[in-house]
């Protein structure tokens, strides 16, 4: 492993969002055909780049010392942040993100075994990861698979307002 894991630091930020939109940008290219038009553009109303990045400054402005970064030679290169929920003494693997450039080799593996660890510390008994089940999201669903996650039967339905 060329690269390091530590903690997030604010100057990362642009980093982060980038290689985020670059990651996501398949995922979301074969979710909109996935999904119906009005619930798309309901959560994506000016775009899914939009909509997601705001979503990611959220988590590095406000949960930031929950975040853990992989870098390599200066340039941030994959991160994950976490949630913690000791009253159900589980953690949270909340978001994702590996550069396209260092996916499928380990990265996600490497960061996602940090931050069950920093879990295990704060004396948690389980982790917890969601993602979707539309066609973009399949190599998600790999990773979390391989990492031994065992899918939890969930249905979410949505129906347009008359």
């Amino acid at each position: 492993m060329s690269y390091e894991i530590k903690a997030y630091e604010p100057e990362m930020e642009a980093q982060v969002v980038a290689l985020s939109l670059e990651a996501w940008a398949p995922v979301f290219e074969k979710l909109e055909p996935a999904v119906p038009g009005y619930v798309y553009h309901a959560f994506y109303p000016d775009g899914w780049r939009d909509r997601q990045t705001a979503d990611v400054l959220q988590v590095l402005r406000t949960e930031g010392e929950h975040v853990l970064v992989a870098v390599d030679a200066g340039a941030v290169i994959g991160w994950v942040g976490l949630r913690l929920h000791p009253k159900d003494r589980m953690g949270e693997i909340y978001i994702l993100a590996v550069d396209p450039a260092h996916q499928r080799r380990g990265v996600a593996g490497v960061l996602m075994d940090r931050a069950m660890a920093e879990m295990r510390r704060a004396g948690l008994e389980m982790v917890m990861v969601e993602t979707g089940d539309d066609p973009g999201h399949a190599p998600s669903r790999a990773t979390y698979e391989s990492a031994g996650f065992e899918r939890w039967p969930v249905a979410r339905y949505f129906r347009r307002l008359p």
